[in-house]
């Protein structure tokens, strides 16, 4: 059996579940579709029409990272969540949180207006503020085991790092403890590796070619 992840380049939550294949040394290929140009074959697969889709086989198709990477962990050792039912089910509140800050930053990176870039921008510093506080005191965000949670959040992490190069974040600055967690996941071979080379250009590309307020006022 060899898995496929259908997959869009810059996608955050298709690179959750690629640097969960990667940590898992499974092998696995990526397809890349246009999602402004849907091919029929995929909207066919995908209920939601959205990226990531994991083809286990020819019928059996997985959507939304966060259940991909439930099927990976139970099925695939080493295990990235806890054993303890209680402990699980934090990991994954903080996996969902996680997901809502994805949504300020994109919110962020492509307002065109003052009023929405400035909306968005404080709820997401807001979140990523209580993250900072809520990072143990392990190497990784729950201790000191990288888990799914760190590979839920990595995506968003390396893009704040990008975007911090584009334009200085003076909050994103002071977080200190999740800038620490974000030069050691950056580290990792799963997770450098879970992009492409050019990933940077692509992402300053993609936000100009939406006219955004974060480039022009940068």
């Amino acid at each position: 059996m060899r898995l496929e992840l259908i997959s869009f380049p810059l996608c955050p939550y298709v690179q959750r579940s690629v640097i969960t294949l990667l940590h898992k040394q499974v092998g696995f290929t990526l397809t890349h579709i246009d999602l402004a140009h849907k091919p029929e074959w995929f909207l066919a697969l995908s209920p939601l029409g959205k990226v990531p889709c994991l083809k286990i086989d020819e019928h059996t198709v997985l959507f939304d990272s966060q259940v991909i990477n439930e099927y990976l962990d139970e099925t695939i050792a080493p295990a990235l969540h806890p054993a303890d039912p209680l402990e699980r089910a934090q990991h994954r509140a903080w996996i969902a949180f996680g997901s809502e800050i994805l949504g300020d930053q994109m919110q962020m990176m492509v307002a065109q207006g003052e009023e929405r870039f400035t909306a968005a921008s404080r709820q997401l510093f807001d979140k990523l503020e209580r993250l900072d506080k809520a990072i143990g005191n392990g190497a990784f965000f729950a201790g000191d085991d990288f888990s799914l949670i760190d590979a839920a959040l990595a995506p968003l992490f390396m893009r704040m790092e990008i975007l911090h190069t584009l334009r200085p974040l003076p909050r994103w600055e002071s977080l200190g403890k999740l800038r620490r967690l974000t030069a050691l996941l950056m580290e990792l071979p799963e997770v450098a590796g879970s992009v492409t080379a050019d990933f940077p250009d692509r992402l300053r590309n993609y936000i100009s070619e939406r006219g955004s307020l974060f480039l022009r006022t940068a």
